[in-house]
């Protein structure tokens, strides 16, 4: 009952926040504000329902390291879709043509890509992956929670199995690793939001199959599909999908260091470990 609470309340805010975002398009102020509220907001109700139904301190949403786990993340999120976007280019699947004459639109999409990346952090790493690790463990969780991840992006306007399966693999890996070494959700949160601003406003692809956003350089796709991800955009890249999984490899080695994998249920009876204090990733 607690799961079904949880994801019904955050279902609910994340489908009224992308309807406000979406009524906003166009208007790069307007789409910066409600973002930002809605990402809040989603973050707020996200507290209140686990509180009201775990009778628990909220650890993995808590206030003191928000600050830290989002810088830390966005500028994690920038600098791994900036060497993944180089390498594309260097291997012809990419290439710049100029400078966009609509700079504004940049801004716009902080906060488009704010709301997109904190409702789907918290229901996909707060309430799904969350409580299926309480009752299968890390190992199982981690991978029916990233695969579920990457199946949702199919709905995507031009989604591809490739596309959906590296998404799976490198993001849905990537972000819940990073949910699991530092067990907060602020810093899979600002690395979901650097990775996606970086991709949309800074370098100007297409996110998960979702179309071409404009931001600040003109760019195009070229040459081989498996190299520049064709339609879907740089995530159906074989250079994405490779540093997906250095970079889930390094959050789960941290992870390990740091005590916080969780047997299955059969070997142990573990939950889910509250560090005791903040870990220094995440501030």
């Amino acid at each position: 009952m607690r799961f079904v609470l949880q994801l019904v309340a955050v279902l609910a805010v994340s489908m009224l926040a992308g309807q406000a975002i979406t009524l906003v398009d166009g208007n790069a102020w307007l789409s910066l504000a409600v973002g930002v509220v809605a990402a809040v907001i989603a973050t707020l109700v996200y507290y209140a329902v686990v509180r009201a139904t775990e009778k628990r301190q909220v650890t993995e949403a808590s206030g003191r390291t928000a600050a830290s786990g989002l810088i830390r993340g966005v500028l994690l999120g920038v600098a791994i879709f900036a060497a993944v976007i180089g390498d594309i280019a260097f291997n012809g699947g990419y290439r710049v043509t100029g400078v966009s004459d609509s700079p504004l639109d940049a801004v716009g999409l902080i906060g488009f890509m704010a709301g997109a990346a904190t409702t789907e952090e918290l229901l996909y790493r707060g309430v799904l992956f969350r409580h299926l690790e309480k009752l299968t463990g890390t190992w199982l969780a981690f991978a029916v929670s990233a695969l579920v991840f990457g199946g949702v992006h199919m709905l995507n306007p031009d989604a591809t199995w490739w596309g959906a399966l590296c998404v799976a693999i490198a993001g849905g890996g990537m972000l819940t690793s990073a949910y699991i070494a530092s067990r907060t959700l602020w810093l899979p949160i600002g690395l979901h939001f650097g990775w996606n601003y970086a991709q949309s406003a800074i370098f100007s692809s297409t996110v998960s199959g979702n179309g071409l956003r404009r931001g600040i350089l003109e760019s195009e796709s070229t040459g081989n599909a498996l190299v520049s991800g064709g339609q879907f955009g740089p995530e159906a890249s074989v250079f994405t999908l490779i540093a997906g999984v250095l970079v889930t490899a390094a959050f789960l080695w941290l992870a390990r260091r740091r005590g916080h994998l969780v047997p299955m249920r059969r070997a142990a009876r573990t939950v889910e470990p509250v560090p005791s204090r903040p870990s220094k990733i995440a501030g």
